[in-house]
Order: structure tokens, then C-alpha cells, then sequence
């Protein structure tokens, strides 16, 4: 019983991930083309970048399986009318090659340090979703010069951080799931070599088992200002992601003592791959946050 409820936890997760991809694909209308593209050397591999717009840098880092199109489309039209917009497409992902290379939150968050080191782009706010988002903390962490402002979409620094039920989906993942996909549909229109879609996957689901943990007091010492979005049903233990804003010195009463300048935002009625959907909702957070 639980094995047939955790494959229908699963088909309705991609079922979810389709209709927000299919309201992605329906939307390239307001597309816009990047300034510049390219290919980033980094730790050893070639990571792709897209760069918008004119200002003050913003770093956006995607979800797991998503590409920058999937993920960002809606929102980098308004980013990018008074921000400079840098995506990036992780290790095998999207236009990045497949890569033998062991991944790790650690690793990944270096690459985005060497991808900024490459396009001369000294600090950035940072804005991660889900795998990006932990990517996100790690760097923060890794390299605290770099960031200016740190926006967390759906996301954790520790495996703890999600609810048993998601993190015990990944034991019942298999690459078969996403065969005929908007997943699949989304690689193959952009990845360098289609073959290697099976291999990422199965290095993909090696990546999202093995436990990881940013630390505590690691996050206690962000200076940064942190913007935390979540959904009020996405898959995040409310109670670790209360403590994880305490850490960054929120939780109090700011009717007695200061304001923090970190913010958390709790959006209701969202699901983990529904809140991207939210496009009007995450842009007004980011706005107000990030001026």
C-alpha cells in the first residue's frame, strides 16, 4: 500500500510540473531574447549561461530537471527591465553537457562563483528555486563577498528541511517516469547530446539521495539580507523553515525590538511546483525585497 501511494504521490508531482510547463510553453509570447549566451569553463565542465537587461545583477539558479526556460520565462521579462539577469543551467542540465563529474550542492555552488568570475561579475543577488535555492545557501556560505541579497523560492539546507513524504519519493523515482514528459519535451529541444537523458537522470536521482546539511550555524553567519518564499502546502516542514528564519534573525517581535532585514513570505493554497505558477505574486516579493 505504501509503495502504490508513493508511485501516486510521484505521477501526481510530474502531473503538476506538466500543467506548469504547459502554461510555460503557452506564454513565449512575451519571451525575450538574451543579450548574451554562452558557455562558462568551470570545475572542470562547461556550465551555460543566459544573460538580460541592463542594472544592478541578479543570479537566478533553477530547479532540479528544469532548464531556464522552464523555470524563469515568466519572470525574467520584468527582471530584466531594470535588472542585468545572469541564468544559469546546472551540471547536465538543459544546454549544460552531461557531465561523469559527482555532484554536490558544494561543487554546483562553486560553478556559479566561476560562471560569475568568468563574466567579470564581482557581487549579485542570488535568487534560487528548490535544488537552486540549496545551491543558493551553499553559496552563500561558500562565498559570502560574492552575494549581495539571497532569495529562496521553495527551498531548504538540509535534507531535514522537507517533509519525510518528499524526501522518501525519490527511493520509487526511476527514469521511466519521465518518459514522454514536458521534462523530456524540455531537454531534448535544447540538450547537446539527447542521449545522455537516461545517464542524468540516474546521476540526478544518486544527487537527491544522498543526504546534505548547509549547518546551522553556517546560516546563522549569512549577512546578507534573505528574502524566504514558500508555499503554505510545498513539501517544506513549516517548523524547520521557522527555525531557519530565526537563524537569519527573524521570528520577533518587531513591535518591541527592530525589524529584520531578512523577510519570509508564506503564499497560501501552493503546492511546491504551483507556487512558480505565481508569476504576479513572487514578482511584488522580489521587487520590494531586492530595491
Amino acid at each position: 500500500m505504501k509503495s502504490i501511494l508513493k508511485r501516486c504521490y510521484i505521477q501526481k508531482s510530474l502531473l503538476i510540473i506538466a500543467a506548469f510547463l504547459f502554461n510555460v510553453f503557452l506564454s513565449n509570447g512575451q519571451e525575450v531574447k538574451p543579450i548574451e549566451s554562452g558557455y562558462a569553463p568551470v570545475n572542470g565542465i562547461k556550465v551555460y549561461y543566459e544573460v538580460y537587461g541592463q542594472g544592478m545583477p541578479i543570479v537566478l539558479l533553477h530547479g532540479a530537471f528544469y532548464t531556464i526556460d522552464m523555470n524563469w520565462s515568466q519572470l525574467i521579462p520584468e527582471l530584466s527591465k531594470t535588472r542585468k539577469v545572469i541564468a544559469i543551467e546546472m551540471q547536465g542540465h538543459g544546454h549544460s553537457p552531461y557531465s561523469d563529474r559527482t555532484m554536490s550542492i558544494t561543487t554546483l555552488a562553486s560553478d556559479v562563483e566561476k560562471v560569475m568570475d568568468y563574466l567579470k561579475i564581482d557581487s549579485a543577488d542570488v535568487a534560487g528555486y528548490s535544488m537552486g535555492g540549496s545551491i543558493a545557501y551553499q553559496f552563500a556560505i561558500q562565498s559570502p563577498k560574492r552575494l549581495r541579497k539571497l532569495v529562496i523560492i521553495s527551498s531548504t539546507y538540509k535534507t531535514n528541511g522537507f517533509l519525510p513524504i518528499v524526501n522518501k519519493a525519490f527511493e520509487d523515482f526511476k527514469p521511466e517516469f519521465f518518459d514522454n514528459t514536458p521534462l523530456k519535451t524540455g531537454y531534448d529541444a535544447v540538450a547537446p547530446d539527447k542521449t545522455k537523458w537516461r545517464k542524468f537522470l540516474e546521476q540526478m536521482f544518486v544527487f537527491a539521495e544522498v543526504p546534505f546539511d548547509c549547518g546551522d550555524s553556517n546560516i546563522a553567519k549569512i549577512t546578507s539580507p534573505v528574502l524566504i518564499i514558500s508555499g503554505d502546502n510545498d513539501g517544506l516542514d513549516k517548523v524547520e523553515l521557522m527555525k531557519t528564519y530565526q537563524l537569519l534573525g527573524g521570528g520577533v517581535s518587531a513591535d518591541m525590538v527592530p525589524m529584520p532585514k531578512s523577510q519570509l513570505a508564506i503564499v497560501p493554497s501552493q503546492g511546491h511546483v504551483s507556487l512558480m505558477m505565481q508569476t504576479e505574486t513572487i514578482l511584488n516579493y522580489l521587487k520590494e525585497f531586492l530595491n
